[in-house]
């Protein structure tokens, strides 16, 4: 793959990450958060990539969100991962349906674990299928539960095997060792297999057949016995001398090494013509394997909470594990009455045990609920087992396990309660975090309120200083008969007002309610313009550059401001070089597009105009970024920055419905690339300077429609200078009766916010009766009309609070001819 290729697959992966975390929208913190692992691929790409991937996922595979993202899901299987399960996923997602299937995963560090997998198509509001959304649930604890079973089920049937061969060996009593007891003679006969087994003889070299050792006193019959268990079988012998039928136990054998077995021993009391107790024969079986199996079944069933159990159906009793009668509350028994078993299940479940299985192989399974004997608590119970042919009855033997799946349970109805409950939770959750960003913007918003008001009341305390003492001085001279100097004061009484009126301007574009004059512009040239006036501006130690486009788009704007924000932006690099450096200021054309409007609330995907200004100077680090847009907000020392720079053109390029971005890492310099709208149309032709302020040329009348009697009163004096009739309205209604009347009017000046009827409606009624009417609107705040962009009638031009004696001279004059 090329390099162009890679770049393209690259920028479509993005585009599709953002996508599809703005497809979420509100969802998406609850997503991010949820502890169910969760991801998003994307179908539209090849080979369906991941897009989105939140943290529980992350967490259950050992991955990290950059191995996850752009990559199929295929990484998570592995050689044992069942090809049926994949064929399964594949058929789904062709098909566009929801998939569940249950497959085994590897995690990064090469562990498996079962996935419990729900695949959901989505579609767009045109049916289109534009991702695939999959949750996961771990099940390996459930996997390796049915694991154990199985082992255990394993084991129990070795044990079985074991003891049908221990049947055997006692019904052949061939291959074990023997003893035939003289009751009146009191001598023992045994063969070597019982006195090897008892001590009573070396052990036989390997491929030998040991040797009986001839008569030996009846004590030998106790010879080897271990001490806890000698009381319980001389007992049980004595037993047997005494008359009894039948002898069946087992005990254990201590080595003269210390070793202990285990031994099986089986015999019967034969009676002589007299009735009276004879010979007392029988077979010794060595079962010490039996019994570690036996103690591995116990130990595994008591960790794993497994319980056994033996029943013959027809029978009243069950053999039964001691951990069989404590998952059933029951004191530990060998044997347990079968109803007492069933009726602990709780009514309208399956019974433990099943009678009417009549056949051999596996019993069904059986999920139950059942109330303990002890304290009444319900709980969940697994039955596995089968039913095997008995080879010495030729019956039917149920034999099987119980476990508590209680947890599981109680894990599948949370699981069932978050999938039902899921869209309310994330509702909840959504409506909180929204309360908490609303107080948190009130917050931000009352600090910066603060910071405003206390910036804007410090400034203009300076300027009224500079405005109301110059005027004081002035009435004391005049008062005085004194005329000396009144131009000076005049002077810088203007000057300061001149300040403030560039200050209150900021303050509109910050907030995106100065009124802007939009018009076609060119960026290369009006860029190319300001050339001597930047060099002039940077000084001898900064290079500036200007590269411009060829073929560049005409943007749609206020030119004054334009340049103003280019040169604002030169004033900052050159400020951040004080040793001198580079400033590049270019011109390109750009297009936004879907992910980056993503990104950046309230703009547009398009075509737009890019001029960035690039520095080399210390640049800015990420917290200073964040805040650069900030109105009153600076980095300069005391008295060198007013921090209106920044906000001034944010406030701007937002206005215009365009956007601006800060690209800088400390020590490496900044960008700052202003993009504005791409205009589809023709530049206007530049118009000519004119001299001094035009006077009226046929004594034109004027209507000036003004709330404010100190403005009213200037501007109407400003007319009269002028050479133009008047008539004054002090609001809406008012002016509205004069445009009613028959007098003649050749042009209304209106302000904007008047109370009541504003500017804009006055105009619109006055041309209903007067159709060729020219008006002039005067505004300092545009907020109750939209002048700004183009929205201005035929025969309609604004002039901004405050303006100069000739700049409203040649707007009457260019609409009276206009």
């Amino acid at each position: 793959m090329s390099a162009s290729d890679r770049s393209g697959a690259a920028a479509a992966l993005d585009a599709a990450i953002a996508a599809a975390r703005t497809r979420a929208g509100p969802f998406l913190p609850a997503l991010e958060h949820s502890r169910q692992p969760m991801l998003v691929s994307d179908p539209r790409l090849p080979d369906n990539p991941v897009v989105f991937a939140n943290p529980a996922f992350l967490t259950l595979t050992g991955y990290e969100s950059g191995e996850v993202l752009g990559r199929n899901c295929r990484f998570l299987q592995g050689p044992e991962t069942d090809p049926g399960a994949m064929a399964a996923i594949r058929e789904g997602l062709r098909e566009e349906r929801v998939v569940r299937v249950t497959i085994l995963n590897y995690r990064r560090d090469g562990s498996r674990f079962w996935n419990q997998l729900l695949i959901c198509p989505i579609h767009d509001e045109a049916g289109r299928l534009v991702n695939f959304f999959a949750s996961q649930v771990d099940m390996s604890h459930v996997h390796e539960a049915e694991a154990g079973r199985m082992r255990l089920a394993d084991i129990e049937r070795r044990l079985a095997e074991a003891q049908r061969q221990l049947s055997f060996t006692l019904a052949s009593a061939g291959i074990a060792g023997t003893w035939d007891w003289d009751i009146p003679g009191k001598r023992l006969h045994v063969d070597g297999r019982f006195a090897a087994l008892t001590g009573l003889s070396p052990a036989p070299r390997p491929g030998t057949v040991p040797l009986s050792p001839g008569p030996l006193p009846v004590g030998a019959f106790f010879s080897g016995i271990h001490p806890l268990d000698r009381l319980r079988v001389r007992l049980a012998v004595s037993g047997i001398l005494g008359g009894a039928e039948v002898f069946d136990k087992e005990y254990r054998l201590l080595a003269p090494d210390g070793s202990v077995r285990w031994v099986h021993a089986r015999g019967r009391c034969h009676f002589g013509p007299d009735e009276r107790p004879a010979r007392f024969t029988g077979v010794l079986v060595e079962v010490t394997e039996q019994k570690k199996v036996e103690e591995r079944l116990r130990i595994a069933q008591s960790a794993g909470r497994v319980g056994a159990f033996e029943h013959v159906p027809g029978f009243a009793t069950v053999t039964a594990s001691p951990q069989f009668c404590s998952l059933l509350g029951l004191v530990p028994a060998r044997t347990v009455a079968a109803s007492a078993v069933n009726a602990l299940v709780v009514e309208g479940d399956p019974p433990l045990l099943a009678p009417d299985q009549r056949q051999e192989g596996e019993l069904p399974p059986v999920e139950t609920r059942v109330r303990l004997a002890e304290t009444g608590e319900v709980r969940w119970l697994a039955r596995r087992g089968e039913a095997i042919r008995d080879t010495e009855t030729s019956g039917l033997r149920h034999v099987g396990v119980v476990y508590d799946i209680t947890e599981s349970k109680r894990a599948e109805g949370a699981l069932r309660e978050l999938n039902d409950t899921l869209e309310a939770r994330v509702r909840e959750a959504v409506a909180e975090r929204e309360r908490a960003e609303e107080q948190l913007r009130q917050s931000q918003k009352m600090e910066a309120v603060g910071q405003l008001t206390g910036g804007i009341a410090h400034d203009f305390n300076n300027l009224l200083t500079g405005i109301v003492g110059s005027l004081d001085l002035m009435q004391t001279r005049i008062n005085e008969g004194r005329t000396e100097n009144l131009t000076r004061y005049a002077g810088l009484a203007m000057a300061s007002a001149q300040r403030a009126a560039a200050l209150t301007h900021r303050l509109l574009a910050f907030s995106r309610r100065q009124p802007l004059e939009s018009r076609p512009v060119d960026a290369n040239r009006l860029v190319t313009s300001m050339d001597e006036l930047m060099r002039r501006t940077l000084g001898e130690r900064v290079q500036l550059e200007v590269v411009v486009a060829g073929g560049l788009w005409l943007t749609l704007c206020d030119p004054n401001q334009l340049e103003n924000a280019i040169l604002n932006l030169a004033i900052n690099a050159r400020d951040a070089m004080p040793e001198g450096g580079r400033l590049t200021i270019e011109t390109a054309n750009a297009h936004l597009d879907d992910a980056y409007a993503a990104r950046d609330i309230g703009v547009r995907a398009g075509q737009y105009v890019c001029i960035s200004v690039t520095d080399t100077g210390t640049g800015m680090p990420p917290d200073v970024i964040a805040r650069a847009f900030d109105p009153f907000f600076t980095t300069k020392p005391l008295g060198q920055g007013t921090g209106l720079g920044l906000s001034m053109i944010y406030g701007f390029a937002k206005q215009s419905e365009g956007n601006v971005k800060i690209y800088s890492e400390t020590g490496q310099g900044t960008t700052v690339k202003l993009y504005l709208p791409r205009y589809h149309g023709e530049a206007e032709a530049s118009a000519e300077a004119r001299g001094e302020a035009p006077r009226a040329e046929r004594g034109e009348t004027v209507l000036v429609v003004e709330d404010d009697p100190t403005v009213r009163a200037l501007v109407i004096e400003v007319l009269h200078e002028l050479g133009y009739r008047t008539l004054e309205a002090g609001d809406g209604p008012s002016g509205l009766r004069w445009l009613q009347s028959p007098a003649h009017i050749d042009l209304l000046i209106t302000d904007v916010g008047l109370p009541g009827l504003n500017g804009r409606q006055l105009a619109d009624q006055a041309r209903e009766v007067r159709p060729s009417l020219k008006v002039l609107f005067m505004t300092g705040y545009a907020e109750n009309a939209a002048f700004g962009n183009g929205h201005l009638g035929p025969g309609m031009q604004m002039i901004t609070k405050p303006f100069p004696v000739e700049g409203l001279a040649t707007k009457i004059r260019s609409i009276i001819e206009g």
